[in-house]
């Protein structure tokens, strides 16, 4: 496990989340981001209906549980639904009533072309039908409006809890939950999936619910026109929905291949770009372009595919729609001619004929987003779902004024539960000793710093802290008690100051100058055009890493810990800034219990023990002296990092 992955969970000093995990880390996660997992409504009008078709494991019990977070806004959606129905009422009476004063133009015109007596075209009361269309369609757009702005508020609040109870859960899972996904698919849970799930209750219930309602609304006033002229433009339905099927069949398979490299693309241009100089420095530019262009046109050939087959769609629609229209006008041309019916009725029905086949069409469109939708949710529930962490006691021991005695106590612990790691440790650490811990990788040099931060726990055997076992405390109470240097530093875009005074809340001007100072660093950060006011960027890029290293040196050395852990806290600065540090670290290290994880010899060798793990074991302990002297496994760790004898650079 990576100290990156360590910070995470760390409550002391000098950690952190990972860098550049947060919300502004960018799409491209690389290959395995879930590529194609954007927004529903994305892509023009009818991508919905060519997404790739994601379907849950669970449909039924995913709808239950999304339910359960609308229940508290079951009164809004009552309104939603009534003013959904009120708009699409008012909306759907205007053509019959334009067919009205559609007749009695008719009727007018062709008495004055009869020369019939008093023949005239009764312009007032086809007034009065204007001006009642305009009122229902003003009311229609007013519901339609009041529905909208009511659904944005119960959408955002609902996703509002889920991003919430994640959040919550987020912090009452294990490491091991961390340890074991990537961080692009942790983000694609909590980001894109709720991204999703926002954009489908704003927009695609509410389409639903229109396009329900303009059925059936449809069909019924179609019937009050006429059952015969219903039944011709109902024949058609099921040749557009195979036709709309088998289009949308083939263009998800397309649009699939195309957002499958759109993530490849994302994941070559994103190693390329934070890999820059080694392409450069290996001469890779031309077989970079070439893996480039090679995905590239993978990626043109499945867009164009993708956009020309689903291009077909409404050419091929209303291409049958026109076939229905034919078939309407000329038999209620004839129904006219017997005077079975009246013109402005054929009009009309012209009108809901063609309102008929758009909302079919929408719900198939939005029956399809909601399979994704739906899928999307149950990868957040899935979340939820995951085991937490060990609740903390109630009440817990609280050590006051804690001192740093550190004791493993028969410790038996094992990442998987068939393959043991440390079997039957014990170790006690006195108040202000230094214990330096070295081994080859994979020792469980780690895996000690885990256990004692509990960012694992135990199988047996306990771990005190001052006589308490730390399974009895909180873990907020441990970890402020201990600071962490590690070896990948951690800052965030703020000022030096507030990523130094990340240490301890309610710092102090003076105080964080005086940490800056113990840690070397005051000197560089004055040297600044805008000293401790100088804001860092998202990847703190702007300073050298041996400089950033003194940063997360002073954030700790501010914390004030009774306990101190350095996991290579010096190895990634230069000679000269690592004997400045080593002032300051025989400051802060003083009176305080310090756990050393180092190779460099600089770090440990004045340590008052080091203890020599391998395979999750102690197996030799004493001084750096003592060790050599034994010529055991310390001496060949220490003697083959050397190419001259007498060089002191680096051990174990």
């Amino acid at each position: 496990m990576s100290t990156e992955q360590r910070g995470q969970q760390n409550g002391g000093a000098g950690a952190g989340p990972r860098p550049g995990a947060g919300p502004g880390a960018g799409p491209g996660f690389g290959p395995g981001r879930d590529p194609g997992r954007g927004g529903p409504m994305g892509g023009g009008p009818h991508a919905g209906m060519m997404m790739p078709g994601e379907k849950a494991k669970d449909t039924r019990g995913t709808l239950r549980r999304l339910v359960v977070y609308l229940q508290p806004r079951r009164p809004q959606l009552s309104v939603i639904i009534g003013m959904a129905v009120l708009s699409t009422i008012f909306s759907i009476v205007g053509p019959k009533i334009l067919g009205k004063a559609t007749t009695k133009l008719f009727e007018g015109i062709v008495a004055k072309m009869m020369r019939v007596p008093g023949a005239h075209v009764d312009y007032t009361y086809i007034g009065r039908i204007i001006l009642l269309l305009a009122g229902l369609y003003l009311l229609s757009a007013l519901f339609s409006y009041i529905q909208q702005y009511i659904m944005a508020g119960v959408a955002q609040n609902t996703v509002f809890d889920m991003r919430r109870d994640v959040e919550a859960k987020l912090a009452r899972l294990p490491l091991k939950y961390f340890d074991s996904r990537t961080h692009g698919e942790i983000l694609s849970r909590v980001t894109n999936d709720i991204d999703m799930v926002s954009s489908t209750l704003q927009q695609g219930v509410t389409q639903l619910i229109t396009s329900a309602v303009t059925i059936v609304g449809v069909l019924i006033m179609m019937l009050t026109i006429s059952p015969l002229l219903t039944l011709i433009a109902v024949v058609t339905l099921p040749l557009s929905f195979v036709a709309t099927m088998a289009i949308a069949k083939r263009s998800q398979r397309y649009f699939g291949t195309q957002q499958k490299t759109i993530g490849e693309l994302n994941g070559h241009v994103e190693e390329m770009y934070t890999g820059h100089a080694i392409v450069k420095a290996f001469g890779r530019e031309k077989r970079s372009v070439a893996e480039f262009g090679a995905i590239n046109d993978r990626l043109y050939d499945a867009a164009w595919r993708a956009q020309f087959v689903s291009g077909i769609l409404f050419p091929l629609m209303n291409f049958i729609n026109n076939i229905g229209y034919v078939f309407v006008s000329v038999v209620g041309g004839i129904m006219v001619t017997k005077r079975t019916i009246e013109i402005g009725d054929v009009q009309a029905f012209i009108q809901y004929s063609r309102q008929f086949s758009q909302p079919i069409v929408q719900t198939a469109n939005i029956v399809n987003i909601i399979q994704s939708t739906i899928a999307a949710a149950e990868r957040v529930f899935e979340v939820l779902d995951e085991a937490e962490q060990i609740p903390d006691p109630v009440p817990a021991k609280v050590v006051k004024e804690p001192k740093g005695d550190v004791r493993f106590d028969h410790v038996d612990f094992s990442y998987k539960p068939d393959v043991p790691l440390i079997e039957d440790m014990n170790l006690e650490v006195k108040p202000g000793e230094s214990i330096a811990i070295v081994g080859p990788t994979g020792a469980g040099k780690t895996t000690l710093v885990n256990l004692l931060m509990r960012f694992y726990e135990v199988r047996d055997g306990r771990i005190t802290v001052d006589g308490v076992d730390i399974r009895n405390m909180k873990r907020g109470d441990l970890r402020r008690m201990t600071g962490m240097v590690l070896q990948d530093t951690w800052l965030f875009n703020g000022t030096i100051r507030d990523n130094i005074a990340y240490g301890r809340e309610g710092a102090t001007e003076e105080e964080i100058v005086q940490a800056a100072k113990a840690a070397r660093a005051d000197r560089f950060i004055r040297s600044l055009p805008e000293g401790y006011d100088t804001v860092l960027n998202e990847e703190a890029s702007n300073i050298s890493q041996g400089q950033k290293q003194l940063l997360t040196i002073a954030r700790a050395i501010l914390a004030d810990p009774a306990i101190l852990i350095l996991d290579e806290a010096t190895s990634n600065v230069d000679t000269r800034t690592e004997v400045l540090i080593q002032r300051g670290m025989r400051e802060l290290m003083k009176g305080r219990t310090n756990f050393v994880i180092a190779h460099r010899l600089s770090t440990i060798r004045d340590a008052g023990l080091i203890l020599v793990m391998n395979n999750g074991r102690v197996i030799e302990q004493g001084t750096h002296h003592e060790l050599l002297a034994k010529n055991g496994f310390y001496a060949d760790l220490y003697n083959s990092q050397f190419a001259k004898a007498g060089t002191v650079e680096a051990v174990g």
